[in-house]
């Protein structure tokens, strides 16, 4: 049978965990939608919007399967777009996009059969027809989505991070832009904060007034993207002569005033509550000619080189345990994540967090949490998260249950775990550490 009921899960007891968790709420602590689309609980034209519009994964599996870019981030209507994406699903065998494809078609849409180039049509009006009665709020509600981290630069305005029934949308924290050091920014970071910004002592203060801001907004969540930690850092003394020469640094330079940087907020979060997110060993944009077509996040990232045990550890042993706040590690390149999940024992309140972008596939999420399990501590695991830009893409937190599920009926049915024990562990990776650590 086509995708049934048990869909990736293998034994008795896997099945049973799973209808406690499939219906929990959602909190989705880190993501990308747009909160404008929340608040104006906007529509979709049809599928091929919902799907297409930004879906960086889906235009990454078109490229490869040949697709000319005109039906990507092109001018074709998303009717077009939608029937050449069909086309290519067969070609997605053990991809996540194929199960998250079909996932989606049912639990939205109430669609059962497999999507290609001869049941398009049919899906793409039944769909449709559906959307008719569908809006972003609807949908949220549908999925049972109760919190939402979008990611939020410190000089966004979040006029529309509020709570939309029962729908908390909070924004997150994310600084990247500020390690560029251009005048630009810095000069509008200083507008917003309500100070010109001409000292180091200026830069802190008004990253200290949008921190603060944030956290009168909701904000529970920070988050830095990097292709590696860096390997010195400034002292402030230090930090505020670079500062003033900021826009004639060398990279070494750039790079230690980053380092002080980046320790000096990870404080600033811990005296405000607030956890940090470190996604790392990525590098953007790494086609120029696309880049400059399509832009960012249009599928040209790749995963990087495999993430450095000794700038991590240099990063962290920075800051001391006492001042350093609730920190979650997502690398990219997960050939030494059992490294990482080790340096997760190490420093009190560093956890590991999912199986992040490219690893985001049933064998990634399986050796992410059987790692985890086995060189840090599972049960404290903050589960799934969408990262995503795409509104129908709460199908992930399925996919995700059912692989735990999958993951600890086994080794009850082993033996090798108290049954007893399962429910609660379950139930805690699928929603409660999340919403404990949003609260």
């Amino acid at each position: 049978m086509f995708f049934d009921d048990d869909l990736l899960i293998y034994n008795k007891t896997g099945k049973a965990l799973y209808e406690k968790v499939r219906k929990l709420p959602i909190v989705d602590y880190h993501c990308h939608l747009d909160q404008r689309k929340i608040a104006g609980d906007a529509s979709f034209s049809d599928i091929g919007e919902l799907w297409l519009a930004g879906d960086h994964y889906k235009w990454r599996a078109m490229r490869l399967s040949g697709v000319d870019e005109y039906y990507i981030t092109g001018a074709a209507s998303f009717h077009e777009k939608f029937l050449k994406y069909a086309e290519i699903v067969p070609n997605l065998i053990g991809n996540p996009l194929y199960y998250w494809t079909h996932l989606e078609l049912s639990q939205i849409f109430g669609i059962d059969i497999p999507l290609n180039r001869d049941t398009a049509e049919k899906i793409y009006e039944a769909a449709n027809e559906k959307l008719k009665n569908m809006s972003v709020q609807g949908m949220l509600n549908r999925f049972g989505v109760e919190f939402i981290g979008t990611t939020d630069d410190p000089v966004d305005d979040l006029a529309d991070h509020k709570k939309y029934g029962n729908i908390n949308v909070t924004p997150t924290f994310r600084p990247d832009k500020l390690f560029t050091f251009e005048e630009g920014y810095i000069r509008r970071l200083g507008e917003v904060a309500g100070l010109k910004i001409k000292t180091l002592d200026d830069l802190l203060s008004a990253l200290e007034k949008r921190l603060d801001f944030f956290v009168t907004k909701g904000c529970r969540m920070a988050d830095h993207g990097m292709d590696a930690f860096p390997e010195s850092y400034a002292t402030k003394d230090g930090a505020a002569k670079l500062f003033e020469k900021r826009g004639e640094l060398s990279d070494s330079e750039n790079e230690a005033l980053r380092g002080f940087l980046l320790v000096w907020l990870q404080k600033e979060y811990a005296k405000r509550n607030i956890t940090v997110q470190l996604h790392f060993a990525v590098t953007r944009n790494v086609n120029p000619a696309s880049f400059a077509l399509c832009g960012a996040d249009s599928g040209f990232d790749v995963i990087s080189e495999t993430p450095s045990v000794k700038n991590v550890v240099g990063f962290l042993s920075q800051i001391c345990d006492e001042e350093r706040p609730n920190t979650v590690l997502y690398t990219l390149n997960d050939a030494n994540l059992a490294s990482m999940a080790c340096i997760s024992g190490a420093f009190r309140r560093v956890r590991m967090g999912a199986a992040w972008w490219f690893n985001d596939t049933v064998e990634g999420i399986r050796k992410n949490l059987r790692t985890i399990a086995e060189y840090s501590i599972l049960g404290n695991n903050l589960g799934m998260l969408t990262d995503s830009r795409s509104f129908s893409s709460y199908c992930r937190f399925d996919f995700f249950r059912r692989i735990l599920c999958d993951y600890v009926g086994n080794l009850v049915e082993k033996g090798e775990y108290d049954e007893n024990a399962a429910t609660m562990l379950v139930e805690n990776i699928c929603y409660y550490n999340a919403k404990r650590m949003v609260e």
